[in-house]
C-alpha cells in the first residue's frame, strides 16, 4: 500500500504538466472560432491562408509538429526560436488545436439555415449584432459534442510531451515502471486519465443540458 501510494504521489505530481498543456490549449477555442468568423467573410486572400494553415497542421501528426517546434525551428533558425519545452509542447498543441476547431466551427455555421442570416438583415442588425446574438449561439450549440470530444482527446493528447522531455503522467509511470519493474504505475496512470476524462464529459453533459433548456428541448 505504501508502495502504491508513493506511485500515485508521484504520478500525480506529473498531473500537473497535463493539467496546465490541457488548460493552456483551451485558448484555441476562442482562437479557432474568431477564424471561423474570419473566413466566413469570404476574403479570398485570407481563406487561402486559413484553408493552407488547416491542411498542413491537420494533415501531418501532432507529435512531429511537436518535435519541429522545439527540436526542429531552433536548427532552422538560431537561439530566437529556441523555446523552453514546455513553452514549446503548449504553443504546438494551441496552434494544432485551433486548426481543429476552425473547421468544427465552420461546420457549425454552415448547419445553420440560410433563414437566420435573413432574418438579422430584416431586423437591422449589423454584422457584429448578427454572429453575437444569432450565428455564434447557434454555432456552439451545434457543436458542443464535437467540441466535448476534442477535449477527450486532448486529454490523451498531452501525453505526447513526454517524448519532449518533459514529466506528466505518462513518462512519470514509463520512469516508475523501468526502475521498479512493477506494473502498477500502469493501472494508476489508467484510473487518473479516466478520472480527468470522467470531469469532462460530465461537465459537457451539464453544459449541454443548460443549453437544451435554454433552447426549449426537453
Amino acid at each position: 500500500m505504501a508502495y502504491l501510494l508513493e506511485v500515485f504521489q508521484y504520478l500525480l505530481e506529473g498531473s500537473k504538466t497535463t493539467l496546465l498543456v490541457f488548460s493552456m490549449t483551451l485558448l484555441s477555442i476562442p482562437l479557432g472560432l474568431s477564424l471561423a468568423v474570419i473566413r466566413k467573410l469570404n476574403i479570398s486572400f485570407i481563406n487561402r491562408i486559413i484553408d493552407l494553415y488547416t491542411l498542413v497542421v491537420r494533415g501531418t501528426p501532432l507529435l512531429l509538429q511537436l518535435f519541429f517546434v522545439v527540436y526542429g525551428l531552433p536548427i532552422l533558425f538560431g537561439s530566437f526560436f529556441l523555446f523552453d519545452e514546455m513553452v514549446g509542447a503548449v504553443l504546438t498543441f494551441i496552434l494544432n488545436y485551433t486548426a481543429y476547431f476552425i473547421e468544427i466551427f465552420r461546420g457549425g455555421m454552415n448547419a445553420i439555415p440560410k433563414t437566420q442570416y435573413d432574418a438579422s438583415k430584416a431586423l437591422n442588425l449589423n454584422r457584429y449584432q448578427m454572429y453575437r446574438y444569432v450565428i455564434l449561439p447557434q454555432t456552439i450549440h451545434k457543436t458542443l459534442p464535437s467540441i466535448a470530444n476534442e477535449m477527450i482527446t486532448l486529454v490523451k493528447d498531452t501525453a505526447l510531451v513526454s517524448a519532449v522531455a518533459i514529466s506528466d503522467i505518462l513518462r512519470n509511470t514509463r520512469e516508475t515502471v523501468s526502475q521498479d519493474f512493477r506494473v502498477e504505475a500502469y493501472f494508476i496512470a489508467v484510473v487518473l486519465y479516466l478520472a480527468f476524462t470522467y470531469v469532462i464529459v460530465n461537465l459537457f453533459k451539464i453544459i449541454e443540458k443548460k443549453r437544451l433548456v435554454a433552447y426549449g428541448v426537453n
